[in-house]
């Protein structure tokens, strides 16, 4: 049995080849189907299982929209805050500015010789009132007074 089944085995090649048709062709014929007459029944489960996901995508929406408005009001205050720092900046480099010309403008040294480039004479006693004078109580209002003014002629 052996020997006739080595028999058969070498009669038959062990490549075989691919038969040219796998199968009868197919043929497709179109045909007109008037579905006109069908009404769609409608399924309760499906239309709930429906409204159910819409509810989700619109929380899921409204959940990103969200977070995108709370990011870009981050960015834009971030803006803001950065224009208005270097605003600050350079008020503070303005009113840095200003005080130090208000101190060369109120120097005793500047103003005694613009009076006696003006032919002034030194005031007597009395009749200087200090301005810059802090009271004790700190910003309380301070009633204004009239002092009698002295007039200098000069001959």
């Amino acid at each position: 049995m052996a020997a006739a089944g080595a028999a058969v085995q070498g009669a038959i090649p062990s490549s075989r080849r691919a038969p040219c048709w796998t199968g009868t062709p197919e043929i497709y014929f179109s045909k007109a189907i008037d579905n006109s007459r069908l009404v769609k029944v409608e399924d309760p489960v499906r239309s709930r299982e429906m409204k159910h996901f819409g509810i989700a995508l619109g929380c899921l929406f409204l959940l990103v929209m969200t977070y995108a408005w709370q990011h870009f009001k981050a960015v834009e205050y971030g803006y803001k805050i950065e224009l208005l720092t270097t605003q600050r900046d350079g008020l503070v480099e303005m009113n840095r500015a200003l005080r130090l010309e208000e101190s060369w403008l109120r120097a005793p040294d500047r103003i005694d010789e613009m009076a006696r480039k003006l032919n002034l004479q030194p005031p007597q006693a009395g009749q200087v009132m200090h301005l810059d004078a802090t009271s004790s109580d700190g910003g309380a209002p301070v009633m204004a007074s009239a002092a009698p003014i002295a007039v200098i002629s000069v001959p």
